[in-house]
Formats: C-alpha cells, sequence, structure tokens
C-alpha cells in the first residue's frame, strides 16, 4: 500500500507539523497538541508504509523474555487460553485498528509465554542437581576432538546408581586420554558428574539455561577407560542419522588437520564444520580481541553466503541456455537450490541454535524468492524472528540472537534507505526520465569499487553501532579496531575462503579435496596475522563494567525505533530511550561483594585499593567473569588467593573490612565459626553455618537454593541480589530434592 497523501502524511507533513511552535511561538497547550497531532500523523504515515507489523516479534519476544525469567512454573494452559481470547477480540475489532493493534500486541505477548511453555515440555528431561559418581552406558551421540583428549555428548541408556526418574538423557562428559570411540559407538565408562553450572553472578551467563534447553542432564569427566560394547538395543532413526552426519564431520575434520595443521586447520575446521574444539584458549581470545568471531561460527554470514553462492552459480549455469532463461523460472529453481544447499549445511554443521537461527533466516529470505517477493525486507527478517522466538524462545537471552539479529536489522536498514524511492512517483515521471533513471550511465572499474568500499564500510559501521550494546552487555567488552578488521576479513571470508570451503567438501568424496585446503589454509593465515596486528593495537580491546538490565532494555527500544520507523519525526522518538540507555550503561554501579554460587570465593572492595579475591581454591573461569564484570582488565592469575596483605588468612579462613566499615569473612573450617560470627557482619563458606551465627549467612544450605549473590552496601543498609530467587522452581534450576542435607543441621554437624 503506497502512503497517502494530504496533509500531515508522509515526510513533508511530519516536518511541517514538528516545525509549527517554532513559527507561532511555544505556549504549552499550543505546543502538546501540535506535537500530538505530529505523533498521530508521523504514525498514520508509519501504517501506510506497513511497518506496524514489524514490531509483532518484539511483542512476542517480551512474552518469551517475561517468561523466562518468571520466579516458577506457570499453568500451562493459562497463557495459551489469553493468547487465544486476545486474538478473538482483535478479529471481533478488526474494523478499529486503534483498539486491534494493541489487542493483537497481547495476542502476542501470551503467545510468546506459550512458546517457552511448549519448549519447556518438548526438552523437559532430568538433571543433577549435586554432584555423582556414576556408571554410564550409552550412544556416543557427538564427540568433538580437543587439543587433549576430547569431548563426548552421550544418549544415555543406564546410569547406575541414579533412579531412572532422576537419571540424565543426555550428558557431555571430557576424556583426557585413551583411544576416543566415535559417534554411534555403544559404551560403557564411570564418569563425575555434575550439574550444569549456573551463572558466577546476578546477571551473568547461566550454562544451566542454554544446557536444559539443549537437553543435557549433567556434565563433567570419565573416570578410568571407556569400553565399547555391541549394543544391547538398536538406535532410533534420528539417532542414527544423527551419528552418521557426525561420523563425516570428523572424518572432514582430520583430513582438514591432515593437510593444514596447527592453528589455521582449528581455525578451518571450525569454519566448515562447525567443530570449535581445537581452538586453544589463546587463539580464541585473539579472534575475538580483533573483532572476528564469526568466522569460526557458522553463523548468518557463512549461511548466507553458502546459499548466495549456490544462487548466484546456479542461476548463471542455467542462464547459459538461452532456452531455460527465456521460458522457465530459473531464478526460483537457483532460490530452491540454494534453500536445499542451506539446508544440508546447517545439517552438516551440527544444526546448533546459532545455525538454525542462520537456516531459519536463509529459508524465508530465498522463500521471498520463490514468491516473486523482494528477498532482503525488514518484513522478511521480522518473520525470521518471529520463527526464532516460537521456536526457541531461550535464544532470546543468548548473544548469538541478540548479535546476528542487531547486525542483520542494521544491514537491512541501510538497504532500504540505500534503494528507498526518492522525488516524485514512477507515473508523475517522462517516459525519457524513466529510462534514463533505469540505464545509469557506465561507470569504471575503480569507481564501482570505490562504492563497493564505501557502501561495505557504512554497512559495517551500522552493523557494529547495532550490536555494540549487546557486546558490551554480554561480553563486557567492545573491539575499538572492529571497523578495520570487519570489512578486511569479511572481504577474504566472502571471496576466498567460504567458496574455497564449498569446493572443498564438494571434492571430498573423490579425494580431492587436500589442496583446497592447502589454499583455504594459506587464507586464514593471512586473516590471523591480520588479527594479531589488530589484537596488538593500542587498546584492542576497552572493558565495559556490567550496567543494569533497564540500560539494555533502553537501548534496546531505541535501536528498534530507529530500525523500525522510517519517518524522521518517528525515528527521532529513539532519543530519549536511547540518553537514558547510554547513562545507564555509563554509570554503572557495580556490588561491594560477589560470591561464589558455592560459597567457596568471593571478590570484596576493601577499605582502599582494588578489588581483594577471597578463595580457598581458585576458579579462573569464575574470576575472570567477575573481572570483567567489574571493568577490571588484571589478569586473574595475578590475584592473591588468601595471601592478601590487606586479609587476614590463615588456613581455617580470611577476614576484611570492607570500604563501608563492614567485616566479611570466610570459613573453611568448621572450628573458625565460633570467632567470625561474632565479629564479622557477612560470612560466607561452603560450609553449614551454625544456627546461632548473628552474622548474615551465605553457606551450603542458603546458596544451594539461590546461586550467586551480589552485595551492594548502602546507607547502612545491606542490598542482595541474588543470581535466582529464593525458592525458585525452574526445570533448569531445580530443588536440591536429592540431597543429603536439605536442611542446616545444628552447630558443629559436618556434611557426609
Amino acid at each position: 500500500m503506497e502512503p497517502r497523501a494530504g496533509k500531515g502524511q508522509g515526510r513533508a507533513g511530519e516536518l511541517g507539523l514538528a516545525w509549527w511552535p517554532l513559527r507561532h511561538g511555544l505556549q504549552t497547550g499550543a505546543v502538546i497538541d501540535t506535537a500530538k497531532r505530529a505523533l498521530v500523523a508521523g504514525f498514520q504515515a508509519e501504517i501506510d508504509r506497513r511497518r506496524v507489523f514489524l514490531w509483532a516479534p518484539v511483542a512476542a519476544g517480551l512474552g518469551a523474555i517475561a517468561e523466562l525469567q518468571a520466579a516458577r512454573e506457570p499453568n500451562f494452559w493459562y497463557a495459551p487460553s489469553l493468547a487465544a481470547a486476545f486474538a478473538i477480540l482483535a478479529w471481533l475489532a478488526r474494523q478499529h485498528p486503534w483498539r486491534a493493534w494493541p489487542l493483537t500486541g497481547l495476542m502476542l505477548f501470551f503467545l510468546g509465554v506459550s512458546a517457552v511453555e511448549l519448549r519447556e515440555y518438548r526438552v523437559g528431561a532430568p538433571v543433577l542437581d549435586h554432584i555423582r559418581i556414576v556408571e554410564i552406558t550409552g550412544y556416543v551421540a557427538r564427540i568433538d576432538r580437543r587439543p587433549i583428549g576430547a569431548r563426548l555428548v552421550v544418549d544415555v541408556a543406564s546410569a547406575d546408581p541414579l533412579p531412572r526418574a532422576h537419571r540424565p538423557q543426555m550428558i557431555r562428559v571430557t576424556m583426557r586420554a585413551g583411544p576416543r570411540p566415535k559417534a554411534g559407538d555403544f559404551i560403557a565408562f564411570k564418569a563425575r558428574l555434575l550439574p550444569p553450572s549456573h551463572a558466577a553472578m546476578p546477571g551473568g551467563y547461566d550454562f544451566a539455561t542454554d544446557a536444559f534447553f539443549a537437553g543435557l542432564g549433567g556434565v563433567g569427566s570419565v573416570l578410568g577407560r571407556i569400553e565399547v560394547f555391541d549394543a544391547p538395543f538398536p538406535a532410533t532413526m534420528r539417532q542414527r542419522f544423527a551419528m552418521a552426519l557426525d561420523r563425516l564431520r570428523n572424518r572432514v575434520a582430520d583430513d582438514i588437520l591432515a593437510a593444514v595443521p596447527g592453528e589455521r586447520g582449528a581455525v578451518a575446521v571450525a569454519m566448515v564444520t562447525g567443530k570449535r574444539g581445537m581452538l586453544d584458549q589463546g587463539l580464541r581470545q585473539l579472534i575475538s580481541k580483533a573483532g572476528i568471531f564469526h568466522l569460526v561460527t557458522i553463523s548468518g554470514i557463512q549461511m548466507s553466503l553458502v546459499a548466495g553462492l549456490l544462487f548466484w552459480l546456479m542461476r548463471r549455469l542455467l542462464g547459459l541456455s538461452a532456452t531455460l532463461a527465456l521460458q522457465w523460472p530459473i531464478r526460483k529453481w537457483a532460490a530452491g537450490l540454494a534453500m536445499v544447499g542451506a539446508l544440508a549445511y546447517a545439517l552438516f554443521s551440527g544444526a546448533r541454535v546459532g545455525t538454525e537461527r542462520a537456516l531459519i533466516m536463509t529459508l524465508i529470505m530465498f522463500g521471498a524468492v520463490l514468491l516473486d517477493r523482494e528477498a532482503l525486507t525488514m518484513r522478511n527478517l521480522a518473520l525470521a524472528a518471529l520463527g526464532v522466538i516460537l521456536l526457541q524462545p531461550e535464544a532470546l537471552l543468548g548473544a548469538g540472537f541478540q548479535l546476528s539479529f542487531a547486525a542483520v536489522a542494521a544491514l537491512v536498514a541501510v538497504h532500504e534507505a540505500r534503494y528507498r524511492p526518492r522525488g516524485p512517483a514512477p507515473g508523475e515521471q517522462s517516459h525519457a526520465k524513466r529510462v534514463q533513471r533505469q540505464r545509469p550511465a557506465p561507470q569504471s572499474a575503480l569507481h564501482r569499487a570505490s562504492r563497493w568500499i564505501i557502501a561495505l564500510l557504512i554497512a559495517t559501521s551500522c552493523a557494529t553501532l547495532a550490536s555494540a550494546p549487546f557486546m558490551a552487555a554480554d561480553f563486557n567488552e567492545l573491539g575499538l579496531y572492529v571497523l578495520i578488521g570487519n570489512p578486511l576479513t569479511l572481504a577474504l571470508i566472502e571471496l576466498v575462503a567460504v567458496p574455497g570451503a564449498m569446493l572443498g567438501l564438494a571434492l571430498y568424496p573423490l579425494g580431492w579435496d587436500g589442496p583446497v585446503w592447502h589454499y583455504v589454509g594459506l587464507n586464514i593465515a593471512v586473516v590471523l596475522k591480520m588479527a594479531r596486528l589488530i589484537a596488538a593495537a593500542p587498546h584492542s580491546t576497552m572493558l565495559v563494567a556490567a550496567f543494569p538490565g533497564w540500560a539494555l532494555a533502553a537501548l534496546t527500544f531505541g535501536l528498534l525505533v530507529l530500525i523500525i520507523w522510517q519517518g524522521p519525526l518517528m525515528r527521532l522518538t529513539a532519543l530519549p530511550f536511547l540518553l537514558i540507555g547510554l547513562a545507564g550503561a555509563a554509570t554503572p554501579a557495580p556490588p561491594d561483594m560477589l560470591i561464589a554460587p558455592d560459597g567457596s570465593a568471593l571478590i570484596v572492595r576493601p577499605a582502599h585499593g582494588p578489588m581483594v579475591l577471597l578463595a580457598k581454591r581458585r576458579n579462573d573461569f569464575i574470576i575472570t567473569q567477575w573481572l570483567r564484570a567489574l571493568g577490571d582488565g588484571r589478569d586473574p592469575s595475578t590475584l592473591a588467593i588468601a595471601a592478601n596483605p590487606q586479609a587476614g588468612c590463615d588456613d581455617r579462613g580470611c577476614a576484611i573490612t570492607l570500604a563501608h566499615g563492614h567485616a566479611a569473612a570466610l570459613v573453611w573450617r568448621q572450628s573458625a565459626f565460633g570467632e567470625d560470627c561474632r565479629r564479622a557482619d557477612v560470612i560466607v563458606t561452603p560450609l553449614y553455618a551454625p544456627r546461632s551465627c548473628r552474622a548474615k549467612v551465605f553457606d551450603r544450605a542458603s546458596l544451594g537454593t539461590g546461586g550467586a549473590v551480589a552485595l551492594r552496601f548502602a546507607k547502612g543498609a545491606m542490598n542482595i541480589t541474588r543470581a535466582e530467587p529464593p525458592g525458585a522452581a525452574r526445570p533448569w534450576f531445580p530443588q536440591p530434592h536429592v540431597y543429603k542435607f536439605a536442611r542446616r543441621p545444628k552447630a558443629g554437624a559436618t556434611p557426609q
């Protein structure tokens, strides 16, 4: 539908109403009335441009996030019933848009809630609630080679002594040495299993949630040898298909590593097969600092490049025949092949959550070609986002969804702005002017190259700015040279690496793929050399302290307004939200104390100097997350554990005075409770504290139901924030019903 002409409509009408108060005086009533009419006119213009639909995934996403953050499981049928009721009301009010839109938004909101509940029902399986030593038998579903050993995902058949009701369906274990089994082998081994880890701090990354939706009920390590047996029962057809694919991926990975050893081979394996186990920590940090981590993830970039190359090649080949080109829809045939190729590539690369998001987006884009619609539009992106939210609503809380959709939405917005019609309507132009517009003047190769480079820089800049808030929130860092690294590496990936990878996979069945992997490895070496130059530049990475969730919400809403609306006045409404979000992000309020989920470590703000770590044993994973969230760039290995000069430590624990005059103690022996309970205001311990302790206690009993804790002291009050609200009973945060000690014992008792 074309925008309606008339007063107050379109770009001129919006701007005219916006400037009206400056021409007629700034009376308060007139300003309010004029602003109201300008907003109504601007909103009507967006309706005429059919942009209101783009808010549909936003409404569904809000419902999904609200359900994921709920403190307990809601009634299964309540949200679907409300969604159906609001759908009926919206249909009845379809003749009155101003009534129908809010009702439709509420319908989508509860549809998002229902999507989470349905997803929980589909993937629900038992999750371990504490450490276990078990005898495992089952099929190897997936195996990933690592620099030392391997990591296995096992479909569990039995797990003694766990009863069937508490037995995980899938587990992930790490083996250090010994012969590696293959996907599809039926194995038996002893394992030390523990629950998937929860967030190291409130608001931090929670692996337990991701593990639940991935079907993992426990993680751990193999104890002893792995024995391979004849399977006592056949695997399902779905299991056999997945195992065969994993064996093929591992064979391709072995061929790549044989042709291209070292870090180049590790990157090539990750880029081609999606297996990132061979990437060591140093290499991961390098490509992360250079802002090119998308190189080793099967994401929207690789998926779109693979599908786009297949589309281009098929269309070119079919176009060689004049009969086919003139009499048959070769463009649709090429789009169909691209969709099949994208699906095959997603299955081959493991079909992880990020890959599935990219696949949905790609299928919708090329599906639009089959329906004779424009492929690269914001509407298609909104459909892709809505599909992901309804199929995998948990992805909303992940960095992959946030970064990929923010970047792609910015790119589509740039595309729309670049090709948006301007000037008079085509019907008002003469035939000569239309022909002149359809046939641009020839351009030199240098001019075309410069235009392509400028367009790439603009698109990369917009995508980087759109994804920056999520980079800061999810990873607590911003790459200052991303605008340099991304265009350079994208050009090499697009022109060299991805076409080479496709050619290598095509030649693999014939055994002719070795030279191709050498070629791909040479280009990866160039990319890694550029990454080292970028990472070595001064201030290549800027740490950002964790900021409150409301600041990220304000920034997200402001970006959505900028991207979805097209009218200048409506886009101007994003400014207050962006300013509020930037103010919140620029003024974080870091906690005065962070407590580990098991009570074995804490980091505190002392009376003088930087944050101090107190711990019985070092856990670099948790410490790294704490330092990044606090904006502290120190290396975790440089922090003293128990010999800090500001803390009085002995073989029983540590005590320290905080910045606000409070005293805190970390206790790891029962004999220390008598003294510390009298002197300390806060006691942290992995043990059970006595009931008579007058201090605020965070022990094994209290931390077991709430996870990590953050403390802030202000005006004599202690504000406590938990990673999970006390009493929460979600499937990925089970209550400790299997604990031998579910309640705090009497003073002096020790856990067995």
